[in-house]
């Protein structure tokens, strides 16, 4: 039904753009049937994107056009200065990170990055840190901790990359003490899931004071192909497990681990990125604000507090 539509949404929109350019070339006045169209087409898409399931949430989360950690920083933030590597082993392109402005406060922005286009996937390991991606983060979490800059951090991957390399060099061990350092950071921290967020590798920038996710974005311990694989033998069944994993920001929000959704324009964050960018800035002001209020060691109290409910076994 969904694949149908999407057809249609396809065809309707390349007839719309042939009509404009043959009304525009053969300068023939077409704004009533042009009308009609865009009337049909909206009326579909409507449609498409009224009731999305939890396996197209994942396809639309995964859209190779939706917006990066540096496009969001660059829509958000000013006077941004990356900064590089752990100190220990080198520079992971797959997280980058750095100081900047949000109005006249200073903060840590951090986030995973993905590529646009295969070449840049390539050299950002399609936004799936190493370790030393991992260490790096830590690094510049502890700087904003010491100059008291409250941290945002955005999250967007797969997973944490499963190769020998990343496994030799501690990938496990990095995850973990990223989780261990930010419960007990002293400076509000806002955790924003922008695309996908995938296990350990997601949660490694995830423990926070405000925890929110864009409308059709997905978090779970592991990917519906994954989940599939390990269950059944078969990866083909990800629709099903996708079902079953309960990852959409609704599933999440009634679950009580995220704080908010931010809502998307109609299609996904990359549709409109302007509207998208200023949906997130209110969201991370307005948490900010909430959280300028509490004492570092009130931050560190609720932090535990909440990460204690996830999971909470009622009789």
């Amino acid at each position: 039904m969904v694949d149908n539509l999407e057809q249609q949404l396809n065809e309707l929109e390349k007839r719309i753009k042939d009509l404009k350019e043959f009304a525009l070339l053969q300068n023939i006045d077409l704004n009533n049937e042009i009308e009609l169209l865009e009337k049909k087409a909206f009326t579909i898409k409507q449609e498409l994107y009224r009731n999305l399931t939890p396996w197209q949430k994942v396809q639309i989360a995964r859209h190779n056009q939706r917006p990066t950690t540096l496009q969001y920083i660059k829509g958000i933030f000013q006077d941004f200065i990356q900064l590089h590597g752990d100190r220990y082993f080198k520079d992971d392109p797959a997280i980058v990170g750095g100081i900047a402005r949000l109005g006249d406060t200073p903060v840590t922005v951090i986030g995973h990055q993905k590529g646009k286009d295969t070449k840049e996937n390539i050299y950002r390991n399609f936004g799936m840190p190493h370790p030393e991606g991992y260490r790096k983060a830590l690094r510049l979490m502890k700087q904003g901790e010491k100059f008291k800059r409250p941290i945002i951090t955005f999250i967007d991957t797969p997973g944490a990359y499963p190769g020998l390399g990343a496994e030799e060099r501690g990938q496990g061990e990095a995850i973990a003490k990223n989780l261990m350092e930010m419960s007990g950071l002293k400076v509000p921290i806002i955790v924003i899931v922008t695309g996908e967020g995938g296990s350990g590798g997601a949660l490694a920038l995830g423990v926070g004071d405000s925890i929110l996710m864009m409308a059709n974005s997905v978090y779970s311990v592991i990917s519906p192909e994954g989940c599939a694989a390990i269950l059944w033998k078969d990866a083909t069944r990800a629709k099903e497990a996708a079902d079953a994993l309960k990852l959409t920001a609704d599933d999440l929000y009634r679950l009580k681990i995220i704080d908010e959704i931010i809502p998307e324009p109609q299609g996904g964050a990359h549709k409109d990125i302007e509207k998208t960018m200023a949906a997130v800035k209110e969201g991370i002001e307005r948490h900010l604000d909430i959280l300028s209020g509490f004492t570092p060691d009130e931050l560190v109290k609720r932090r535990y507090q909440r990460l204690r409910k996830i999971g909470e076994y009622l009789e």
